[in-house]
């Protein structure tokens, strides 16, 4: 799989643009925040057709992006978890009002939720939900490629956090040691903010578990 990993907007939120192989135009995104014309603009220049976008969950600066790609990519089909659904288009819920703002956009085009796989582009994803963040947080897997995306559950010798709106510490926590730290210490994580790092380091080194 080619991954390319964009930092989008002021909380640097990553953005990943899958393809199965480097010689294929058709990719899979996942997340759009906050200033995705620099993903647009990384689309194009490449001639990369996008045919979905997974939403790891509802925040902000992980959905911003939506309406944009939409408008230069009209064919192209939006994921996000059932229970974040509604977040979409709801600026209290989604934070875009805390920030001064009020984004909202049209619903996604498919809800999933625990064990779902997601195939999009030739590209392959198991679907596990992840609450704590926020109600509806997923995490992407791959167990033939040895990786998996953690959204805002777990980052490099940190995890996401729980003090917005229903977001719970315990049910984060729960999450990881779960349905991550029971993945193969091999497994590359690509989080949803920060550097790359893998599950045998959180597992050594994370200061949450220790």
């Amino acid at each position: 799989m080619k991954i390319d990993r964009l930092i989008l907007g002021v909380y640097e939120t990553n953005c990943y643009v899958l393809r199965s192989n480097e010689a294929t135009k058709d990719c899979l995104i996942v997340d759009a925040g906050l200033g995705a014309g620099k993903l647009i603009k990384f689309l194009e220049k490449h001639k990369l057709n996008p045919a979905a976008v997974v939403l790891t969950h509802g925040h902000i600066d992980h959905i911003a992006g939506v309406s944009a790609l939409r408008g230069h990519f009209p064919d192209i089909k939006v994921y996000i978890h059932k229970l974040d659904a509604e977040m979409l288009s709801e600026p209290q819920t989604n934070l875009s009002a805390m920030t001064g703002g009020s984004f909202s956009t049209e619903p996604a085009d498919f809800s999933v939720e625990e064990q779902i796989c997601i195939e999009q582009a030739g590209v392959k994803l198991s679907v596990l939900h992840t609450p704590g963040h926020t109600p509806g947080g997923i995490c992407l897997y791959s167990k033939d490629e040895a990786i998996v995306f953690t959204d805002d559950t777990l980052f490099a010798d940190s995890i996401g956090r729980t003090d917005f709106p229903c977001g719970s510490m315990e049910q984060l926590l729960k999450s990881i040691m779960e349905k991550l730290f029971t993945l193969p210490d091999e497994i590359k994580v690509y989080p949803g903010h920060g550097p790359i790092t893998t599950i045998a380091h959180e597992k050594a080194h994370n200061p949450f578990f220790q």
